[in-house]
């Protein structure tokens, strides 16, 4: 199927396309902070992939994707959209696969969020983040809010 847009009215499309401080993003963040999870920093430039959320002590990288541009089975279908899609999104596919790798060359944890999976329940990817930097021995008063570090 051929791309229905010019390469202007794309790249017009594509620039009004928020990459950080989405609506699932904020969600995670404002569930964290709900739970006493304190510590991150979001969108780390020095890191691949740039997490969304990343603790650096605990070196876990949390990331929300979208279900469409990360390729989620259930949201896109390969060969229905066009090939621009197609190549986009294994492109992303393939580029999340390396900063994973990457990270975990640095001894880094990954975390995947779905964006759907957080907007459904925030409360539950907090709790996942939350449980992963338990395992990971991050200070207690940074999970949950009490003085003790």
């Amino acid at each position: 199927m051929p791309d229905v847009f010019t390469k202007e009215e794309r790249s017009r499309i594509m620039g009004r396309i928020k990459s950080s401080d989405t609506q699932p993003e904020l969600a995670l963040r404002r569930a964290l902070w709900a739970l006493g999870v304190r510590g991150w920093r979001c969108h780390r430039r020095d890191l691949p992939g740039r997490p969304d959320i990343a603790f650096g002590p605990a070196k876990l990288a949390v990331f929300v994707d979208g279900a469409f541009w990360h390729g989620h089975p259930s949201k896109y279908k390969a060969g229905q959209s066009g090939e621009f899609w197609d190549r986009k999104i294994a492109e992303n596919v393939a580029r999340d696969s390396r900063s994973n790798t990457e990270l975990a060359a640095f001894a880094w944890t990954v975390i995947r969020l779905w964006d759907f999976e957080v907007l459904k329940d925030p409360r539950e990817a907090a709790d996942r983040v939350k449980q992963c930097l338990r395992d990971l021995g991050y200070p207690r008063g940074r999970i949950d809010g009490s003085e003790e570090a």
